[in-house]
């Protein structure tokens, strides 16, 4: 089957996909987003630009869609239909599309008939190695995660791993995704494996197939639940320092994935030695050492994909099971149709957006050490979810390192603001006490919005939608200006005082609750002021420095600053402690007079 080679401005700006058969689709459809093949890199594609009609012999016939802003070239001409035959390319924008002709799939696995130096990397004493070149590494480490989560099929996500490791891996020149097939359904045993399949592949080589695979070293490779680089030996000829015991094929390293999501999968490179003469450098010991960085890098991203696959596997368990709802919710829908019971609705919802604090900074502290940052995230984000669902909340999405939450659907809940104050207080309150190394800043709204499955027809998720969620996330990003923890809206603030007399939490566990106007803000995006407050408690497992004094003494110099008494506001403000995050933000909004009258506009 042939394949299609997309290649944009940047390096990782690629995907390389096969052509199905005639029988098998009528077109493919390649745009910006939304259809069958997408190139989110490039501005000047439109979202539906070509349409690929699959021909006999390897040829895919081409056509413009209509409604394509931007011209296709094709053989340096502009045109709106022609057939691409193996070896051409056409170009629209910044991105080159290449027809490479593919090589029968069965004859890219075979048995070893050379003699081959093998090393075994022990993949815990690899994790511990560092980079010799950590900034190369880390920019590419970086987008990982985002580039990952992001893919929306399997088949996805396959296209985009092999892309990010064949332009990661200097040396490498295919790289392939297989899984072991057993008829036993046992892809653990691999001396009883019948056949390996390529999941994807991807190879520097616009002209030919993936490089032929060895079945000795990916059965080994998963046997041993260990990374194996083999070197095949040089020859004896005259005048010959390395022999390529393939036709492309010097080198090849196999990382297992090890996770039962991914059962049987591993990621295979190969690549080769270039050398003009015999030199130490090309030796297998000295290769093994060169590879080095390349297979701990496979290692990493081996890792990722397999937790996130493994992850995906056990949120659809855990959602089988009921772990994403509270045992209420799940009643109301075992008691009636899910389908209704999920269906999308407007509802009046407590949101809450939490976010990770100092992830950048150990981000870079952590640079050789990627798994166990990976690992504490994971943790970190657990933290988050626990409480959300332990007060009877529901998990509405994960943005990078921070999770969102809400209360109030599928069931009304007439107590929804003290339910999201009191997780928002003890997700604080485990912060501050455990050995993650983070903090977290917390934002809370109270309004309308709309809640249930929500996506597309491909894709759905439960989730919640509305201005009352943005805002949300509006004040969870203002907890960093104003140096406060949770801050929440009026709505939310009028809600807690009116019904939690005084305090949260069962009447053995009563916690006090103290809530600080902060200021009238208008948050980036917003044409409306919002009135926002901080939700403080000196109850639970960490006693709060900031005190009902503080708190009276701050308020009563936020009413002369709100009245325009500038000067009585700041001489106030500064009698209070330096370490309050409010009074220092408030003091520099006086000191810039960047405000607008009782109004401080937010940037960002």
């Amino acid at each position: 089957m042939a394949e299609l080679i997309a290649q944009g401005p940047q390096a990782y700006h690629r995907w390389r996909r096969e052509i199905p058969e005639p029988a098998m689709v009528t077109d493919i459809v390649i745009g910006r987003a939304g259809v069958d093949w997408n190139v989110p890199w490039d501005p000047m594609i439109s979202r539906s630009h070509v349409r690929l009609v699959p021909q006999p012999d390897q040829k895919v016939e081409v056509f413009v869609v209509p409604a394509a802003r931007n011209p296709v070239f094709h053989q340096g001409r502009h045109a709106v239909r022609f057939v691409l035959v193996p070896g051409e390319h056409f170009v629209i924008g910044n991105t080159t599309f290449t027809l490479a002709a593919g090589r029968p799939a069965n004859s890219r696995v075979g048995q070893d008939q050379f003699e081959v130096t093998e090393n075994v990397f022990d993949h815990v004493a690899l994790r511990r190695k560092h980079f010799r070149n950590v900034g190369a590494r880390i920019d590419v480490l970086t987008r990982l995660p985002d580039l990952i989560a992001s893919s929306e099929s399997d088949q996805e996500l396959l296209v985009r791993v092999t892309s990010v490791l064949l332009q990661s891996t200097p040396a490498a020149e295919s790289v392939a995704i297989l899984q072991a097939n057993s008829s036993d359904g046992d892809s653990d045993l691999p001396e009883s494996s019948d056949s390996i399949e390529v999941l994807h592949y991807d190879n520097r080589s616009a002209t030919l197939g993936n490089s032929p695979i060895s079945r000795r070293l990916v059965e080994r490779a998963i046997k041993a639940r260990e990374s194996i680089l083999n070197v095949w030996e040089g020859s004896d000829a005259p005048g010959s320092a390395v022999f390529t015991a393939r036709e492309d094929v010097d080198w090849a390293f196999c990382v297992p994935l090890r996770s039962e999501a991914c059962r049987g999968w591993v990621i295979y490179v190969t690549g080769q030695i270039h050398s003009d003469s015999p030199s130490e450098s090309s030796t297998p010991e000295a290769v093994s050492e060169q590879l080095q960085d390349d297979v701990k890098f496979a290692e990493i991203v081996g890792t990722t994909v397999a937790s996130l696959r493994q992850s995906h596997l056990l949120q659809r368990r855990q959602a089988a099971m009921g772990r994403f709802f509270a045992p209420i919710v799940m009643k109301s829908i075992a008691a009636g149709d899910s389908s209704q019971a999920l269906r999308p609705r407007e509802a009046d919802l407590a949101v809450m957006f939490c976010d990770l604090r100092g992830f950048s900074q150990r981000s870079e502290q952590s640079a050789d050490q990627l798994l166990k940052l990976l690992s504490d995230v994971s943790d970190a984000l657990g933290v988050m979810t626990k409480h959300i669902l332990g007060f009877d909340g529901v998990i509405g999405d994960f943005h990078g390192d921070a999770a969102m939450g809400f209360w109030g659907w599928p069931l009304a809940q007439s107590d929804a603001a003290l339910k999201a104050a009191e997780a928002a207080i003890k997700i604080r309150d485990e912060f501050r006490n455990s050995d993650h190394g983070f903090r977290c800043g917390i934002g809370m709204a109270l309004g309308p919005a709309v809640a249930g499955q929500i996506g597309t027809k491909d894709q759905v998720k439960v989730t919640a939608f509305g201005p009352v969620v943005n805002l949300a996330s509006r004040l969870e990003s203002m907890t960093k200006r104003f140096g406060a923890e949770i801050i929440v809206d009026e709505p939310m603030r009028e809600a807690l005082r009116s019904g939690t007399s005084g305090t949260l939490g069962t009447d053995s566990q009563a916690m006090p609750v103290l809530l600080r106007r902060l200021a009238k803000v208008r948050p980036a995006g917003m044409n409306t002021p919002v009135q926002i407050s901080e939700l403080v408690s000196a109850g639970g497992v960490s006693e709060s420095p900031v005190d009902e004094a503080l708190i009276g003494q701050y308020e009563a110099a936020l009413e002369r600053f709100e009245s325009g008494e500038l000067d009585n506001a700041l001489r106030q403000l500064r009698t209070l402690p330096t370490w309050d995050g409010p009074t220092q933000f408030l003091i520099q909004q006086i000191v810039d007079g960047t405000h607008q009258d009782d109004v401080i506009p937010l940037t960002k």
